[in-house]
């Protein structure tokens, strides 16, 4: 049997058989593209959904499409122009490669790069590409304001051009410019190499130095003259861009920058421009020595015109003549400075201080001294806590909120916390994931105290607090207020919400001995009320157990149809999702508004491209002893600014968690120009309700930075701020600890600035001497009006305005450093508080609030004592005032004030021990178990009052009155630590009463003995 031979059939390319994939690892990959589209499902479309749930779907959508443009563009220019040129070498090069050393060594690298070529002119140019996308995205922001931008109407002092070119066009510009260089350069150089590697371009070996093929010449001559036109493009860019610049005097450009480096970038943009034509000339005839001469006159005048030029004017003409030469630059950045951080409509005032007290002298400003503030927000948190709290998984913020409401017709400054939930507070055995995420999902209520008002034994006089709430707040509609609190800054990460009708509900609301359980249980009206997205199908059950990596949302009966997913729940973070575009202020505070708990936020439209203006470090001028100890207040986010506007007021609902932005400055060509990109996210000013107006103030962020400015930008003529001799500081906080004492906080009270027809709400705070001394002497006040509206929906028509008290320059005022010298020297109040401090109790100095009054600045501090272990919770003992050199010290601010301007200030502090008649005394109500629908009002004892029934001082030798009085003393207070540690608060105050006594015998003593 024979057989015929056979064609072979050629074997593949690769080598051997080409073999199929496996069905395995088909379904391995199939798998795996699919876990990844799920996961990102996860990570994408939840936070699509959050957006559609609060109304805000087209911000996310205008985002992520402008980012895919701008990403999807960057790409293909990059990747394009890099493939095409590195595409363009390879086909042009050489057919037979030079026969010189040096190729031969090329050569070696051409064999190893070969099988991998295709491969790598295609991913490299891709990788770039994704670089170029992801940078090129970022930009979403600058590209969005340039296509909306409206003009300022307002132009710039050197060449006369709108301002809306450098706030919205030139950055944009400059980007484009940079992007497209980047992409030119990156281009060039992988032609280059390509060229060099496949022996289009050759260097040394011969006496020509650098030779090229035809084609390698044109199209590098090509790229290098499309860069020379890039370089002068950003030459001339750069004469506007230096308008903008920080000098080290001012800001803007100088008498150097005009006369000389202004007219340098214009000279070095025409030589970029010739440049490019010389390689275009190349790039037809073949030579290279006439454009390599002209980058070398670049260089050269890139050194002489740009450098070296300016630095000769700088410095032999300008700097022996500056303060003349500068002045009219220095305007210039004055007046900028002053119009970009809305301080050119400040109201300066000269302002004699007065620095000795006169009987009487407060009569005239009686109302201000009953308005001051005597609870410390940042210090009576434990208090609330400790007499309001209520569980464990209650808590207030560690610095509360300053407010102001109506109470019976007055306006009331008011101390204001939310019981927020607090997880952390539950034992171990109650922490598992049904209790963590269904059944405490919510906070319950505000607490409010009055800020210049007093309760028993020093505790705040609260007159809304309680669970269920009672109240003047409770009081404001028939219904009361919505109390549920799901939205805070410390809420939990995320709850599961919602059961169907028939179910018995698992929310625990409130605890209470009068249901059965002790607690009363809810469910949010998922079926009438969103409050967050659905989980209540498989797909969103399914994207949310893997957005949280909790398997529980698929399998838990608690998911059922009716459940939503709440998170993303801290007001701050919820307003800057849903406006990325806007700086946020530090603090978030709340109000009770229109029946419900309002996170009110404010927002700011910044930018750092105002021409002439200073910049300013917004997480400098934002950080003060506050930001330094609260986590409840922070410093804004690194960035410099040289123009920002409080152009949007924001609030967030606790209970359902909407948010709603307000165009608050609708002149701000900034705001406009959101308002082009996102038409339907911001509300107008006409749909802020009266209530929500009341309690509208001005922001604390805003104000630092405005005041951090003052500090030089009082001046406002050229010659002054050259000298820098009346140049201010803000005071160091006195109260702080340590030696590197950070700044004061700005204060929120009511008072009454000289020239005001009434006292309004107001924030405020003190400048002192300028330079690196420790004099701290004060040279200045600065007031805001703080109170955007009253309760009827009229706004304030000078909310917002600036009211700078300045101080003679020999003035002897002494600046809060000083005045808290004074009081910690005293011997008196030394002697006092030392006898406060003895036993286990602490004494804390609260704010020293500075305020002007009596044709002086009087200094107010309340001084608080706690225990040192076990309960601790400050109660107010005494208040320390100054005017002047002079100090007093009593119990209560009028007796101080006596003290001060000699037995008759004329003021009604207001610092009475107990609510008034008729109002509701919430710190009667028990908090450990439920409150009375009826309100207390029963009368209770003042404890700044001295009691009646004080015995006759012991006979014999003073120091044995002395002795004796010691061991009262330090008896009373082991009795008070041990009451408080009970609760038991008429306790506390027997001791407390018998410890006041113990102190003025001690007092009485120690005069005897000399």
């Amino acid at each position: 049997m024979s057989f015929a031979a056979q064609p072979r059939r050629p074997a593949p390319a690769g080598g051997g058989p080409r073999r199929r994939p496996s069905p395995l690892a088909i379904t391995i990959a199939a798998v795996v593209a699919l876990a990844v589209v799920v996961f990102l499902l996860a990570q994408l479309w939840t936070e699509v959904l959050w957006y559609r749930q609060l109304g805000f779907s087209e911000v996310i959508w205008t985002e992520w499409g402008t980012r895919a443009a701008l990403f999807a563009g960057a790409f293909v220019l990059m990747a394009g122009l890099v493939y095409l040129n590195l595409r363009l070498a390879h086909r042009n090069r050489p057919i037979y490669a030079p026969s010189t050393p040096e190729q031969a060594t090329l050569d070696q690298y051409r064999e190893a790069i070969e099988p991998l070529r295709r491969l790598v002119m295609v991913a490299a140019p891709a990788l770039l590409g994704v670089f170029a996308g992801v940078a090129a995205s970022s930009q979403w922001t600058t590209v969005l304001l340039w296509l909306n931008s409206v003009p300022f109407g307002t132009t710039d002092p050197e060449y006369g051009i709108d301002l809306s070119f450098y706030m919205f066009s030139l950055p944009a510009l400059r980007f484009v410019v940079s992007f497209v260089m980047a992409v030119v350069v990156i281009s060039g150089i992988a032609a280059l190499a390509t060229h060099y590697l496949y022996g289009g371009l050759q260097v040394g070996g011969s006496a020509q130095g650098v030779r090229t093929t035809h084609a390698a010449r044109i199209q590098l001559a090509v790229l290098a003259a499309a860069l020379m036109v890039l370089i002068g493009v950003n030459y001339w860019l750069d004469r506007y861009s230096i308008l903008k610049t920080d000098g080290e005097r001012f800001a803007g450009a100088s008498f150097a920058d005009v006369n000389a480096v202004i007219p340098a970038k214009a000279i070095l943009a025409g030589v970029a421009v010739l440049v490019a034509a010389l390689f275009v000339v190349t790039a037809i005839r073949g030579n290279w020595r006439l454009p390599a001469i002209g980058v070398g006159l670049m260089v050269v005048a890139a050194i002489v015109v740009g450098g070296v030029y300016p630095a000769v004017v700088q410095r032999f003409q300008v700097t022996p003549n500056a303060q003349q030469l500068e002045a009219e630059f220095i305007q210039r950045n004055i007046d900028a400075t002053r119009t970009a951080f809305g301080l050119d409509d400040t109201e300066v005032q000269a302002y004699n201080a007065k620095t000795t007290a006169e009987a009487g002298a407060l009569r005239e400003d009686a109302q201000t001294t009953a308005s001051i503030r005597l609870l410390d927000p940042t210090i009576v948190s434990p208090s609330f806590r400790q007499l309001q709290q209520n569980r464990g998984y209650y808590n207030f913020s560690d610095t509360l909120s300053v407010d102001r409401y109506e109470i019976e017709g007055e306006s009331r400054d008011t101390l204001i916390a939310v019981r927020e939930l607090n997880l952390a507070g539950l034992g171990d055995d109650q922490r598992n994931w049904v209790n963590d995420h269904t059944v405490y999902t919510h906070g319950y209520g505000v607490v409010a105290a009055y800020g210049n008002q007093i309760g028993p034994d020093g505790r705040p006089a609260f007159y809304e607090g309680g669970i269920p709430s009672v109240g003047n707040l409770s009081d404001l509609s028939e219904d009361g207020y919505e109390p549920r609190i799901y939205f805070s800054p410390n809420s939990p990460s995320y709850s599961v919400v919602g059961a169907p009708d028939g179910t018995d509900p698992w929310e625990l609301d409130y605890p209470t001995d009068e249901a059965e359980g002790g607690q009363v249980n809810t469910t949010f009206p998922t079926e009438s009320v969103e409050i967050g997205p659905s989980v209540g199908n498989l797909a969103n059950k399914l994207l949310y157990a893997l957005k949280f990596q909790s398997e529980e949302i698929l399998f838990s009966d608690r998911v059922t149809d009716a459940s939503q997913i709440v998170y993303d729940r801290d007001p701050r973070e919820r307003v800057e999702k849903v406006a990325p575009y806007l700086t946020l202020d530090g603090r978030v505070y709340p109000a009770v508004v229109d029946g419900r708990v309002k996170w009110i936020v404010d927002g700011y439209t910044t930018s750092n491209e105002y021409p002439y203006s200073a910049s300013e470090s917004l997480e400098d001028a934002t950080a003060d002893s506050l930001t330094a100890t609260s986590a409840s207040i922070q410093a804004l986010q690194p960035q410099e600014v040289n123009y920002i506007r409080n152009s949007v007021k924001a609030t967030v609902d606790a209970y359902d968690g909407s948010v709603t932005l307000y165009a608050w400055d609708t002149e701000d060509p900034v705001l406009k120009a959101w308002q082009g990109v996102f038409p339907n996210s911001i509300e107008p000013l006409s749909e802020i309700s009266a209530d929500l107006m009341s309690h509208i103030r001005y922001p604390e962020d805003i104000f630092k930075v405005q005041r951090t400015l003052l500090t030089q930008y009082h001046v406002d003529t050229a010659s002054e701020f050259f000298s820098g001799q009346d140049f201010w500081r803000n005071p160091e906080d006195p109260t702080a600890e340590g030696d590197n004492k950070p700044l004061q906080p700005p204060y929120y009270l009511t008072l009454q600035m000289p020239g005001q027809e009434q006292p309004a709400f107001s924030l405020s705070s003190s400048f002192i001497t300028g330079g690196t001394g420790d004099r701290n002497v004060l040279t200045g006040y600065l007031a805001v009006n703080a109170e955007a509206g009253d309760e009827a929906g009229q706004p304030a028509e000078d909310y917002g305005k600036l009211r700078l008290l300045e101080l003679p320059r020999g003035s002897t005022v002494p600046g809060p450093g000083q005045v808290q010298n004074n009081f910690n020297s005293d011997n008196d109040i030394a002697q006092n508080l030392n006898l406060l401090r003895q036993g286990n109790s602490t004494v804390l100095n609260g704010n020293l609030l500075t305020v002007p009054v009596g044709g002086g600045l009087l200094y107010v501090q309340p001084v608080y004592v706690q225990s040192s272990s076990g309960t601790q919770f400050p109660l107010l003992r005494k208040v320390l005032v100054a005017f002047g050199d002079e100090v007093g010290f009593a119990d209560t601010l009028d007796e101080a004030l006596d003290q001060v301007f000699a037995g008759d200030s004329g003021a009604t502090a207001g610092d009475a021990d107990a609510p008034d008649e008729g109002e509701v005394p919430v710190d009667e109500v028990p908090t450990d178990e439920a409150p009375t629908d009826e309100p207390t009002d029963a009368p209770t004892e003042d404890p700044t009052t001295e009691p009646t029934d004080t015995p006759d001082a012991p006979a014999g030798d003073p120091r044995a009155r002395l002795d004796s009085a010691l061991t009262d003393a330090g008896q009373a207070l082991q009795d008070s630590q041990d009451a408080l540690a009970d609760g038991d608060f008429a306790g506390y105050g027997e001791a407390q009463d018998r410890l006041q006594v113990a102190i003025e015998e001690a007092l009485a003593a120690e005069e005897e003995l000399g």
